[in-house]
């Protein structure tokens, strides 16, 4: 319950708040994934853990003879309504966390071929491009990624091929690719499903804000290996204007859900640039170790505190 208490609110501000991500946005990435999977462990581990004691001495033990009273329709000495209530809770919010991710996921995939097939249609290929680049007649910058289990688009706006430099647009371009190719957009989809499945759950929403974040600077590196980062902060910046146009009320092609990328966001576009433009220290040799073993302390300690107890 300890450990379950330090996951839902201390350590999630305290990761949410440092400067270090930044450095490693891909280690940052790893530890965020393992605070939400022991932290939902350790909540519906020490639930159940709870509510099986009077059923056996050992976890293995307890859910033999969980099963064996489900069975018979008898409750063992010692049984109490908390601890009853307790086994009920546990299985709900486990179901519903999966049930929620389950459909999540569906939901995403009919919006990306309903997003696909609109693309088709109203979009033509980039000239002298074989990567899957559709270009939409929209005279806002808009650049985003479209993520599909056989095909896979970047989509780009008339509006951005005349607002950015050649240099620019080749930055632009391998970051939305980066994202195709790093699936981006499943590890996006995990945390807006816990976040949907938990509204009321302030961590949930910190935890889907810093991942997007995260997943930005991600492919931001691999971009910066096709441009330099003043060419590549400028074309974040112009494109981030991008937002403007659906504020007045135009909707833009990237409002359709479904697609990934947030470089249009005011809330991204600030952190980045200011990430590309200043001199960030990078995270030392010690500093990735305990980050390293840190996130995997977090993925083996639950089980093991759950088969020990």
């Amino acid at each position: 319950m300890v450990l379950a208490v330090l996951l839902a609110w201390p350590v999630p501000i305290l990761l949410a708040g440092a400067g270090w991500p930044s450095t490693a946005p891909g280690l940052a990435l790893a530890l965020w994934q393992s605070i939400a999977l022991a932290g939902g462990v350790s909540m519906i581990g020490s639930l159940l853990v709870f509510g099986l004691i009077p059923f056996g001495t050992t976890p293995v033990a307890a859910l033999a003879g969980l099963a064996g009273h489900v069975i018979a329709g008898t409750l063992p000495v010692g049984a109490t309504l908390p601890g009853v209530m307790a086994l009920c809770l546990a299985l709900i919010l486990g179901a519903h966390l999966l049930l929620n991710l389950g459909m999540t996921f569906l939901r995403a995939e009919r919006q990306r071929r309903r997003h696909h097939t609109l693309i088709g249609l109203l979009s033509d290929p980039l000239p002298f491009d074989s990567e899957g680049t559709r270009v939409i007649d929209h005279a806002a910058p808009i650049a985003y990624c479209l993520p599909g289990g056989t095909r896979s688009a970047t989509v780009l706006s008339r509006g951005l091929l005349r607002l950015l430099d050649a240099d620019q647009l080749r930055g632009v371009v391998a970051h939305e690719r980066a994202h195709l190719r790093q699936q981006h957009h499943l590890v996006l989809l995990a945390f807006k499903s816990w976040h949907s499945a938990l509204p009321w759950f302030p961590i949930a929403n910190r935890a889907e804000n810093a991942v997007a974040l995260l997943v930005e600077m991600m492919a931001d590196d691999q971009a910066r290996l096709e441009v330099d980062d003043r060419t590549l902060a400028r074309a974040i910046a112009l494109v981030g204007t991008a937002h403007l146009a659906e504020v007045s009320g135009t909707q833009s092609p990237r409002a359709v859900a479904g697609a990934l990328d947030e470089t249009s966001s005011a809330d991204l576009v600030g952190p980045r640039v200011s990430r590309l433009m200043g001199d960030t220290p990078a995270l030392g040799t010690v500093g990735r170790g305990a980050v390293l073993a840190a996130t995997a302390g977090l993925l083996v300690l639950p089980p093991v505190l759950l088969l020990t107890s």
